[in-house]
């Protein structure tokens, strides 16, 4: 009887309203709802590529030449992580790592044309796999999923490790004025 009385005391919400089960508390979906996306991606796209490779390759495409620094702040990645993949997309062909002449002290990236056809052939899945990951909802919850994602991640953005940012856009990412990165902020 004992266990019983714990585990209904575990599910009944507190006076805040949030409930002491570990299947209601937002880390824990949060964390599961990351574990479903990822598998997703993998049945998705393929094993070709990392969520966070293509990622990088995303940003890239988008913002070709920037640096590795630049790279991290804008995929919300540590400096060191954005380096190391930064290599490894390299030793496969897919990213080319530039020393620019202005400046040795860091490398400017871009996709390769491998890396393109790469991204030409996954774009179709990636857009399969962000559908895939709203079916289950109908259009107004799956607006209100992502408008409500969007608002958490920035509010919370300082709290990571590797805070997302967006650089200036009047910065030049060459010499020794490269972009400075701000931290992005959520309006309202």
């Amino acid at each position: 009887m004992r266990d019983r009385s714990r585990s209904s005391s575990k599910r009944e919400p507190k006076a805040s309203g949030l409930s002491n089960d570990v299947y209601d508390q937002p880390g824990h979906l949060i964390r599961r709802a990351q574990q479903i996306a990822v598998s997703m991606f993998y049945s998705t796209v393929g094993h070709d590529i990392t969520p966070v490779q293509y990622a990088v390759l995303r940003i890239l495409q988008d913002y070709p030449d920037i640096d590795q620094v630049t790279l991290a702040r804008r995929c919300a990645l540590d400096t060191s992580t954005a380096a190391n993949l930064a290599v490894r997309l390299e030793e496969r062909g897919l990213v080319r790592r530039v020393v620019p002449t202005r400046s040795k002290r860091f490398r400017l990236l871009r996709v390769t044309p491998q890396g393109a056809a790469l991204l030409r052939k996954l774009l179709p899945s990636g857009r399969l796999l962000s559908r895939r990951l709203l079916q289950a909802l109908d259009k107004k919850e799956q607006k209100t999923l992502l408008r409500l994602l969007k608002k958490f991640v920035h509010l919370n953005n300082e709290e990571s490790r590797a805070p997302l940012g967006v650089a200036d856009s009047s910065a030049d990412n060459l010499g020794g004025n490269r972009s400075r990165v701000r931290p992005t902020r959520a309006r309202g």
